[in-house]
């Protein structure tokens, strides 16, 4: 795929031939110096971290290139977006040529319009460091509503303009299904690292390094509503706690307070012959692990409260405070212990 910043085939561009001319024109020590400028301009743009050029993004029979950059911004290859829209890739400024006609341009809004005028400017892999032009990824679905707007509102557009706004329905036909922020980040293979991340950073945040000091964490009245909800006998002076108690806790309380915590408490305390030797909630931070489970019982408890029988008060739990598993978002992620 060509990138904006390459010739069109077959035949050298006017440009091209300007520019050939200035640069016989300049002395040895001139053009060094403007090498140096592009090559500093160039190491300051924006890398694509995630994605390659083989693997692209499709609808219908169209594909496009999509990238994430350094800093998390998901773009569409600028040459690729216009192919996907049926544009072909003749020039980079196809796009802009197809959008300035009247019938179109009035259906464009003013930011959506300043954001397709400024495109980002980024180096891709395996370009050997040539600039390359995107947009973020988010413009795909706003013009195609805008172009399809338009033959709603217009329909004597012109056939060109009547068969974009037919790959539009395409387009977004397949983004209904998916957004598009979703799709870039599994052709890219984002996904897993974005998941990988925010599962660390919630793990930092819940999980203490060290042992924390014995405080009181889990309130009689907890378990008395367990007890009550499941018809046991409840009498905390000769109470016998029963083996399926744990389990209820775990889901219940730690597979509920964030992604893969329950995980990680269990790597800190391992069972050892059916017992541990800590309780899970000791190994929760003091600044954001342990008021989170307080503050999560306090809901549990008024769940419990309103609840006439157990089928009910796991219901309410699930609505409430469902379990978020990673492999419920799509991501695999293995989490070593520390």
């Amino acid at each position: 795929m060509n990138d904006q910043n390459e010739l069109p085939l077959g035949e050298e561009s006017i440009q091209r031939r300007g520019g050939l001319a200035r640069a016989k024109s300049l002395t040895a020590a001139q053009r060094k110096a403007i090498s140096a400028k592009a090559s500093t301009a160039r190491w300051n743009l924006p890398k694509a971290k995630w994605g390659t050029p083989d693997k692209k993004l499709t609808f219908g029979d169209r594909e496009l290139e999509c990238y994430v950059l350094e800093d998390g911004t998901r773009v569409l290859s600028g040459r690729g977006m216009q192919e996907a829209l049926g544009l072909g890739q003749t020039h980079g400024g196809i796009l802009n040529e197809f959008l300035s006609h009247e019938n179109i341009k009035s259906f464009i809004e003013s930011d959506l319009a300043m954001e397709l005028s400024n495109p980002l400017r980024f180096i891709r892999p395996g370009r050997g460091g040539i600039p390359a032009v995107a947009h973020e990824a988010t413009i795909l679905p706003r013009l195609c509503d805008a172009v399809l707007e338009a033959r709603k509102r217009n329909p004597k557009l012109t056939k060109r303009q009547r068969d974009v706004a037919e790959q539009c329905e395409v387009i977004t036909r397949v983004l209904s299904k998916v957004g598009i922020i979703a799709l870039v980040d599994e052709i890219t293979g984002y996904q897993s690292d974005r998941a990988r991340d925010a599962l660390a950073k919630i793990l930092e945040e819940f999980i203490a390094k060290e042992l924390q000091p014995w405080t009181r964490a889990f309130p009689l009245e907890f378990y008395k509503q367990i007890f009550r909800l499941r018809e046991w006998p409840f009498d905390p002076a000769t109470m016998q706690s029963p083996r399926v108690l744990g389990k209820y806790t775990n889901n219940i309380v730690y597979a509920r307070l964030a992604p893969g915590v329950l995980d990680e408490l269990r790597k800190k305390s391992p069972s050892i012959d059916g017992r541990r030797k800590h309780k899970l909630y000791r190994w929760l931070t003091g600044d954001v692990g342990h008021p989170k489970l307080l503050a999560h019982l306090e809901g549990v408890k008024i769940i419990m409260r309103e609840s006439k029988s157990w089928e009910e008060f796991l219901r309410k739990l699930d609505y409430h405070y469902p379990v978020i598993e990673t492999t419920e978002l799509g991501f695999d992620v293995e989490l070593s212990s520390t």
